[in-house]
């Protein structure tokens, strides 16, 4: 067994069976060749089946030493690990050299995000006089206001947004669909852009449903969302560090903040797990204090509570 038929059928097994997407299946893949030339270098180890735990432990010393971030060494454990489950799994090999592969331990870093006053001045940033000004801030508030991913906002279908009902699908992470209530200033912008801007491009071909366009008529690229947003930033005089997703961020922190069911918030932000919803509630002080003053025993609050309570029962 080669790299090459061992890598290739791992691919095949992420698009199929795992439906990951193709910037997911590439980190993947890209971890597994940076161990194979690590092995075929420093061990002359030509294929899987002669790593060894060791090896493994060797390899990841040397990724520590480069200076690699804990986060970034989480990763490609992980990737590594489901390398040769897979590869068990699949008969190609008898034993898994990953099993007692430890994970370096990361802290929980707290995500940058927005004020509502500094999403209105990157609105306000947007060059309203160019031809793509209405395109600009009509993704930022779909941004904003629904909390995708830029993959989910690139590849934004007209026939998944019902403007009646202001419900958007979205295809997110693993093909999986959900459905996230569209805000009315988020629809206007959207209409806007269509009639101002959209509706009067040549649009290329495979790209008849697909919502927002470059100049070309085609998706626009992730890339160009990113380039767009740090160029607005910078208008704007926002010094933060600030991508496509402190938007989404910031949907969620400014929803936990005013009080949104954090089922709710798991939901519209398409996570499988609620502790990764969690993390927003840090993001919050007076959520926070909220909570504390609701549900533990020794807070004033729950005191006047039980108090009444009593009271009520003489």
């Amino acid at each position: 067994m080669t790299w090459d038929h061992a890598v290739e059928s791992y691919k095949t097994f992420l698009i199929l069976e795992k439906s990951l997407s193709a910037n997911s299946v590439g980190a993947y893949l890209n971890d597994i060749r940076k161990l194979e030339t690590y092995c075929a270098e420093c061990h002359h180890i030509d294929t899987p089946e002669k790593v060894t735990y060791d090896v493994l432990k060797t390899y990841f010393m040397h990724v520590n030493r480069l200076g690699v971030t804990s986060r970034t060494q989480a990763r490609s454990v992980s990737s590594i690990r489901s390398f040769f489950k897979y590869l068990v799994f699949d008969g190609q090999l008898e034993r898994n050299p990953t099993r007692l592969l430890e994970t370096p331990k990361i802290g929980r870093k707290l995500p940058n995000v927005l004020t509502v006053e500094e999403i209105d001045a990157m609105l306000d940033a947007v060059e309203m006089f160019k031809p793509e000004g209405r395109r600009n801030r009509a993704m930022l508030e779909m941004l904003y206001s629904c909390g995708l991913r830029v993959s989910e906002l690139v590849s934004l279908k007209l026939s998944n947004i019902n403007f009646r009902k202001n419900i958007v699908k979205v295809e997110g992470k693993g093909n999986k669909e959900r459905l996230i209530p569209m805000s009315d200033r988020a629809k206007e912008e959207v209409k806007e852009y269509l009639k101002a801007y959209r509706n009067y491009l040549e649009v290329a071909p495979g790209a008849e449903d697909v919502l927002f366009l470059n100049k070309r008529g085609g998706a626009l690229s992730r890339v160009m969302v990113f380039n767009i947003i740090k160029s607005l930033a910078l208008r704007a005089g926002i010094r933060k560090n600030i991508s496509p997703h402190t938007f989404r961020h910031s949907f969620a922190s400014h929803l936990v903040g005013g009080g949104a069911d954090l089922r709710a918030v798991q939901d519209m932000l398409g996570h499988e797990s609620i502790l990764t919803t969690e993390i927003y509630t840090h993001l919050d002080d007076q959520f926070l204090k909220e909570t504390m003053e609701r549900c533990h025993p020794r807070s004033k609050h729950q005191g006047r509570e039980e108090g009444k309570e009593a009271g009520d029962g003489e």
